[in-house]
């Protein structure tokens, strides 16, 4: 599993003009089940993306495709980490080791 974090390198003026494309390509990786969560942080400097993709290549590949990224508007963090334990409502995520 992934955690990405978004943040933020131009102003908001800038993120905003490309945001409804970012929510568009976010839409087309649910859809392909790619993400599984997503959202802007507090304070809105850059967001968070969930993904339980297996692959850290594929995972880079999907992200060079996001608006943002595209366009330079942020840097992108990946952390790697192993859910080896959750709530029950998402024992789904849980991986073994």
């Amino acid at each position: 599993m992934f955690i990405i974090n978004l943040t933020y390198i131009k102003s908001l003026d800038e993120v905003d003009k490309y945001l409804e494309a970012h929510v568009e390509y976010l839409k087309e990786q649910y859809a392909k089940k790619n993400f599984i969560a997503s959202g802007r942080k507090t304070p809105r400097d850059g967001g968070v993306i969930l993904s339980k993709l297996t692959s850290k290549e594929k995972l880079e590949e999907i992200l060079a495709e996001d608006p943002f990224n595209i366009a330079k508007l942020a840097n992108y963090e990946i952390i790697e980490f192993v859910p080896s334990m959750t709530s029950v409502e998402f024992e789904n995520l849980k991986e073994e080791i």
